[in-house]
């Protein structure tokens, strides 16, 4: 093959790829596909002979797998895979004559090498190259999946009976590694066995499908994005049940310090003032911290504090001078049981225009914030799911209680905006007035 080719007899290039006819453009995807499964074979072995023969003078690294991460576009842990699996396809050959001729995939040829390095406890040793067969079966071809491979595997243990449970159901091997960056996130990696990976996907399944808006248009998030939604969702229900084990004779709760005058609204430094003024300003403030303090997290923006204080369980410290405790007052809850249910017949769920999401989604968000003397009562309460409550309060979206008694969503202001009114789901009633005050 030529340089330039997509395959034997048309020379083309990635940008004129348009001027194929169908037939040849399908048959160009095949046969490309065909050649990156065996340039992969050969770079198996071709891997397998760099980490057997060039030492770290040669590789200007600390092993192969590094070598491999940071001078290609594979991350370091497929790179091990590709070492591991090169360093032993060469004593199963049948193995390996499936990878270098396309017939098996990189991930397939894996878990066959891994069950011949850790056969069943009871499998005795002459019934290997059977089983080697069988999965090479069930693992040729394209219509081959990994976890087609996986069952004949979960069968072949089962056929042999072993104690010792198969890989995917080893909870020994479990990890889950939780750290904070250094930007305040939390970065989370976990390796988990079959059955745990199960009941993880299980409650996760409802929680981060397309959740189309009202009006028809189609859910705009990722999969990942939706999947992170769903998965704090679930973390939100857990707390909010209490089933969790008690920690210092409490439920486990998301717990954020902050002092009262920063829950309040206060004025930013004037426009006017140096910068070396209003940084000043801000350090040496005693009444304001200008950040909310959560248990395990740290620092928290007050954006973000006043939006977890719409709706929680308050309890007022009274402390001197010098931040020493002089009294704890009664915890009381910000939106009330009653309070809720009254909300969920009034908007249905999130009330923001065209949401959706259920009640069981949303909190209770207070309109006028009661750190400034808003009222927790009805015509000062919305129903928000939890992205639109960040919304409302990281943006400049505002929310007002129309003379109708509901609430009015009003975008950034532009020219010629105007309020949004929800539509209200539980009747199915579609308000279409343009603003809380038109006629």
């Amino acid at each position: 093959m030529g340089s330039g080719d997509v395959f034997s007899g048309v020379e083309s290039s990635s940008d004129d790829a348009w001027r194929l006819a169908d037939r040849v453009l399908c048959d160009a995807v095949l046969e490309v596909s065909s050649q990156i499964a065996v340039l992969e074979a050969r770079r198996v072995r071709l891997v397998a002979e760099v980490d057997a023969r060039c030492r770290m003078d040669v590789l200007g690294y600390r092993n192969t797998k590094m070598w491999l991460g940071h001078t290609t576009l594979l991350e370091v842990g497929a790179a091990g895979r590709l070492i591991a699996l090169g360093a032993v396809l060469g004593k199963y050959p049948s193995v390996g004559a499936a990878l270098d001729a396309g017939e098996v995939s990189i991930a397939v040829a894996g878990l066959i090498v891994g069950f011949c390095e850790n056969p069943p406890a009871g499998m005795p040793a002459d019934a290997l190259p059977a089983c080697v067969d069988a999965l090479l079966v069930a693992g040729r071809g394209p219509l081959a999946t990994a976890p087609g491979v996986r069952a004949v595997i979960a069968k072949l243990e089962r056929i042999f009976e072993s104690d010792t449970p198969p890989p995917a159901e080893d909870t020994d091997r479990n990890e889950f590694h939780a750290c904070r960056t250094l930007n305040g996130r939390v970065a989370v990696k976990a390796d988990l066995d079959a059955v745990s990976g199960e009941m993880l996907l299980s409650a996760l399944s409802g929680l981060c499908a397309p959740r189309p808006a009202t009006d028809g248009t189609k859910d705009s998030r990722s999969p990942a994005k939706r999947r992170a939604d769903g998965f704090t969702e679930l973390l939100r229900r857990y707390l909010a049940a209490g089933a969790g084990p008690s920690e210092g004779g409490v439920k486990p709760h998301l717990s954020v310090m902050v002092k009262a005058a920063d829950l309040a609204s206060h004025p930013k430094p004037a426009p006017d003032s140096s910068a070396a003024d209003s940084h000043r300003d801000l350090l040496s403030d005693p009444e304001h911290d200008h950040v909310g303090w959560a248990s395990w997290m740290g620092p928290l923006t007050i954006s973000t504090t006043r939006m977890l204080a719409c709706d929680c369980l308050l309890s007022a410290v009274v402390v001197d001078p010098d931040g020493a405790p002089l009294d704890v007052g009664a915890t009381v809850r910000t939106v009330t049981a009653k309070q809720r249910r009254a909300l969920a017949v009034r908007d249905g769920g999130c009330a923001f225009p065209n949401c959706g999401a259920p009640v069981s989604w949303c909190e209770g968000h207070h309109i006028v914030h009661w750190a400034d003397h808003g009222p927790t009562n009805l015509n000062n309460l919305v129903l928000l799911c939890r992205f639109h409550h960040r919304l409302i309060h990281h943006s400049q979206w505002e929310v007002i209680m129309g003379d109708d008694r509901y609430p009015w969503f009003l975008p950034p202001p532009l020219p010629g905006e105007r309020p949004v009114l929800p539509s209200n789901r539980r009747t199915g009633h579609e308000h279409t007035r343009a603003g809380p005050d038109a006629a």
